[in-house]
Parts: C-alpha cells; sequence; structure tokens
C-alpha cells in the first residue's frame, strides 16, 4: 500500500470502471504469464519490518513523523499509526554470507533510527504488539498524517457500515468495538520476499503456507493486547478483526475475510489474482492512466497499477506480488505471518529458516502439500498463534506410514524441518557458518522452549507475584524487553523478570 493517492469520494462510475480496469490487468497478466515475459531467477529476497516508537516509560509516542523527518532516509517510511515505522532493506542475493551481511544492515539501520527518535524523547521497540498500548491510543486521530490511510481507514469503514468488533478468546478474553480500521496498527511485522520464476511460484507459495504454523510457533512474539494476555501470537486474528468489512449476516454467509490463511492449495500465481477479484470488491477504486493491453501489445512492460492496488488491500498471510525492476516483471511470495523482533539476531535467524525450509520443502518430490489437507494446514495456522511454542500440530508422517500426525511443534522443528531448512541453505549457496549461526538460534528456542512471547509473559506473570499492578507490569516489562533487544543477544538467553528490586505495596 505504498500508493500515493488522494483522499476522496467514489461514485458508481468509479467502481465500474476500476472492475474493468482489473480485468483487463488479469488478462494482461495472463498474457505476460503464457508468453514468458517474466525475470529469470537472481535469488533475490528482501526485507521490510514495521517498528513501534516509545518512550522511556515503555508507553507508546506518536511522533512517527517527526522521527522521520530526523531519520531522514527512504528506508524509512510512516505505517498506519502515528506510533509506526517501517524499515525496507534493499533486495539481497541469498547466498555466501547474506544473512551477517543482513544483520549488520539492520543493525546500523535502527541504531540510526533509535538515536535519531531519541531526539524527541522516543525509542525503537521492535515487538509484534506493544503491550502497553490502550485503547484510547488506537483511535481515527492517531492515523498517521498520510492521504492513503485516512482513505483506506473510510472505505473499509464504509464497507463493514458498523463498528468493528474485537473479541479474541485466549488465555484471557478480550471484547470490544472500535470505530476505525486503527487497532491494526498494534500489529508490526516482518515481511519477508522471495523473487521466484511463474514456473516455480505455487511450489514456493505453497511450501510457505505449509510452513506458517512452525514458523509461527518458533517466532511468537505477540502475547498482550490492551492490558490482556491472549494468544502467544494475537497479531492474526487482530489483524482480521480490525479489517473485516463482513457485518456479521455475510459472516454467516461465508464471505471470505480480507486477512485470511485461504482456502486451497494453488498451482499457479495467477489464481491468487483472480480469487481477488472474484471474492474482493475493491475498497480504493482509483484508475491509472495506462491502458496495459496497448503497453503489451507494444511490446512494453505494463504496470497493472489497479491490479497492484487491489492486491494490496487483500492481506493473504502470503501474498503474491506482481513487480517491475529494470522494466522487467517478476513475481515474488510475500510471507506476512512474522511478527517483529525481539533482535535483529532473532529476526534474522526467522529468515534463515524460512528461506531454508522453503526452498527444500518446493523441491521435495512428493511435496508437503500433496500429503497435507489444506484445512489441516490452516488448523496448524491457529494453534501455533494460540500456544506460540508449546503448539502441537499435524503433519504428515515419514516413510511408508503415510496419513498425518499430531507432533509438538519444536519436536517437527529440530527433527524434521530444520534439517530441511539446512539442506534448503546449501542450495542456496550460503556460507555454512552463516547456515549454522542462524539456525543455530533456531535450535535453541526449540532445546530451551523459548522464543519472544514466552519471555514477554513469563517476566509479565514474575512482576506481578512481585507486587506490580497489572499496568505497571506490562510497562516494566515493556521497558526490560526494549533493553535487552537493544543489547542484542537473542532472546531465548534473556533472563526471566526484572532486574531491578520492585517495590511492593
Amino acid at each position: 500500500m505504498g500508493e500515493k493517492v488522494v483522499a476522496g469520494a467514489f461514485d458508481l462510475s468509479d467502481r465500474q470502471r476500476y472492475r474493468d480496469k482489473l480485468r483487463q490487468c488479469l488478462t494482461v497478466l495472463e498474457r505476460l504469464l503464457a508468453q514468458q515475459r517474466f525475470d529469470r531467477p537472481k535469488n533475490l529476497m528482501g526485507l521490510e519490518i514495521e517498528l513501534n516508537l516509545a518512550g522511556a516509560d515503555g508507553l507508546p509516542k506518536m511522533l512517527n513523523g517527526e522521527v522521520l523527518e530526523r531519520i531522514a532516509s527512504r528506508d524509512f517510511q510512516t505505517e498506519l499509526a502515528m506510533f509506526n515505522l517501517e524499515v525496507n532493506i534493499a533486495p539481497h542475493r541469498l547466498g555466501g554470507r547474506v544473512f551477517d551481511r543482513l544483520a549488520e544492515e539492520l543493525r546500523t539501520s535502527l541504531a540510526y533510527a533509535h538515536r535519531k527518535a531519541g531526539e524527541v524523547d522516543a525509542g525503537i521497540v521492535m515487538i509484534g504488539i506493544l503491550p502497553t498500548l490502550d485503547r484510547d491510543d488506537l483511535v481515527s486521530s492517531n492515523l498517521s498524517d498520510v492521504d492513503r490511510y485516512t482513505l483506506l481507514n473510510d472505505q473499509i469503514v464504509a464497507a463493514r457500515g458498523e463498528e468493528f468488533t474485537l473479541d479474541i478468546e485466549g488465555v484471557e478474553h478480550l471484547s470490544c468495538t472500535s470505530k476505525s480500521i486503527v487497532p491494526e496498527a498494534a500489529c508490526t511485522s516482518v515481511q519477508l520476499h522471495l523473487q521466484v520464476t511463474p514456473g516455480r511460484f505455487a511450489d514456493v507459495w505453497n511450501a510457505a503456507q505449509a510452513v506458517t504454523a512452525a514458523q509461527i510457533a518458533i517466532g511468537a512474539n505477540s502475547p498482550f493486547l490492551f492490558g490482556r494476555e491472549l494468544w502467544r501470537e494475537s497479531r492474526p486474528p487482530l489483524f482480521q478483526q480490525a479489517t473485516d468489512t463482513r457485518p456479521p449476516e455475510l459472516q454467516a454467509q461465508g464471505v471470505r475475510p480480507r486477512t485470511w490463511f485461504g482456502e486451497r492449495w494453488i498451482s499457479s500465481a495467477y489464481e491468487l489474482f483472480e480469487e481477488n477479484l472474484r471474492y474482493f470488491p475493491a475498497l480504493l477504486p482509483i484508475c491509472d492512466d495506462e491502458d496495459p493491453q496497448k503497453v503489451l501489445a507494444a511490446g512494453g512492460t505494463p504496470k497493472l497499477a489497479e491490479l497492484v492496488l487491489h492486491n494490496g488491500t487483500v492481506y493473504r498471510w502470503n501474498r503474491p506480488v506482481y513487480g517491475i525492476a529494470d522494466g522487467v516483471p517478476h513475481l515474488r511470495v510475500e510471507n506476512r505471518v512474522l511478527p517483529a523482533g525481539p533482535t535483529v539476531t532473532d529476526v534474522v535467524a526467522n529468515a534463515a529458516f524460512y528461506y531454508g525450509v522453503v526452498r527444500a520443502l518446493a523441491e521435495e518430490s512428493r511435496p508437503v502439500w500433496t500429503r497435507l489437507p489444506f484445512e489441516t494446514a490452516a488448523a496448524n495456522f491457529d494453534a501455533a498463534c494460540r500456544y506460540g511454542i508449546d503448539a502441537r500440530l499435524r503433519w504428515p508422517r515419514r516413510g511408508r506410514l503415510g496419513g498425518v500426525a499430531e507432533v509438538d511443534a519444536v519436536s517437527l522443528v529440530r527433527d524434521e524441518l530444520l534439517p530441511l531448512a539446512e539442506a534448503g541453505l546449501d542450495a542456496w549457496g550460503v556460507e555454512p557458518a552463516d547456515r549454522d549461526l542462524y539456525l543455530g538460534v533456531i535450535e535453541e528456542r526449540c532445546r530451551r522452549r523459548t522464543n519472544g512471547a514466552s519471555w514477554q509473559v513469563a517476566t509479565f506473570h514474575r512482576a506481578l507475584e512481585a507486587g506490580l499492578p497489572r499496568d505497571a507490569a506490562l510497562a516494566a516489562t515493556t521497558r526490560r524487553y526494549a533493553e535487552l533487544s537493544h543489547r542484542g543477544d537473542p532472546a531465548h538467553t534473556w533472563p526471566v523478570g526484572l532486574p531491578e528490586p520492585v517495590p511492593t505495596g
């Protein structure tokens, strides 16, 4: 959703024209695929991280405009709310010491941003959901001062026609309403991009869908929202409910939510773009002047602007992306599953695991998606979000027995997926030192059954036991988290609890 749009009203003709342009774009995409016009493999990966701004007290700071002005770098951009930023890392070629280089770039960028945020008494916190967020923080007046966010909010609210209901039953129960989509801004994620050829797209997307549960189980980092302890990874249910354009009657009819896992394995990228048109009305019917059919007929590369914009308003956990680089079209799989943080090392370890295991699963002779029902993969995703590193998942049995069996997430990762990730990184040409360092972080998380979410919960309860009131315990947990995050040691090594004596009474 990086397009620059101007807020305004849409009439009936705008929507009809946009629908017509979407159909033209889809036809042109089909022709581009048939003509094999897409870029050849370059083994390119990319990374985006959404960030929070918080003060020394651990509370959110609505200052992204001021902080971005001081950072003055195109690598950093606004996000939905005033306490959000996003950092974009330039594409890297998978191979060699790519993950060490990535980690160094991230540390340098984030340390600079943190120093600049300090000039306005704020700091960068890389976490899935800031534990100190209050309902009063997530209101429309705290939307970032950018037209596209205002317009998107207005269109989603109009499509729903009533307040949004947030109802998450976890360790505790959260039930409230919102007049805007701003609660979505609580969700800060890591987005992993992988450029793929059209012929490999379906295998990579299917592999990414199959492994989402394992990613969440070992990487969960969002256990709190509005002072409640909910799921170990509370972003997915929050994001779905905060962007849900369906009133209860449409939900009862089985209308698909705009944030969804999907409903089937695919055989081409085209199927996902076609589903977008078939299932989801336009939220931002803004038409570009380009005639994509004329551009294609003239031998050019069409932008497919309407298709790209519409795709940006359908929030799949693994999203197809159409892009152009140096005048040549390409496809990417954008993995949107992981929360931000806890540290740069953790983020890069999560990335190494993902790129390795997806490569290996996509190239298996008996692909996992031919042995795992799609609804089971979706149920695994929910289980991993609820229980994090303690989740139990269903996965195809190895050997002749076949079928699907229940297994501990950590056992699945340690015994089956980590060896696959190792083989996948070898296939990418990643050096063994890089591979072993970052996959070793994943292995240690499994061995200690500890990730960002489990650390937050354990530290919060330790603070409660020491006598702190709930709000103070959440703030103290957030401050300690931020301190340890900036030190940089991976979260599975963090000592549980607060460092200073906690006064009682």
